[in-house]
């Protein structure tokens, strides 16, 4: 179950964690789909997150234009 108090590290974190555990093929079908949900959540919240991230970036910079986080 996706833990709203995670921070994001957090969660990508488990992400790896249940990667690693679907790649290893040893989980039976009920365990597998509990797995492949509980990833899907938590990929959809990070996503929702970074999407956030990124529009306050967008209204910090002065004058509107996008700033590419690889310009340092």
């Amino acid at each position: 179950m996706v833990d709203k108090q995670q921070t994001y590290e957090e969660a990508v974190q488990r992400l790896e964690q249940i990667a690693a555990e679907l790649e290893k093929g040893e989980l039976g079908l009920a365990e597998q789909l509990a797995f492949y949900e509980e990833g899907m959540a938590l990929a959809k919240r990070c996503q929702a997150e970074l999407e956030q991230v990124e529009e306050r970036l967008r209204r910090l910079t002065e004058d509107g234009q996008e700033v590419s986080l690889d310009d340092r």
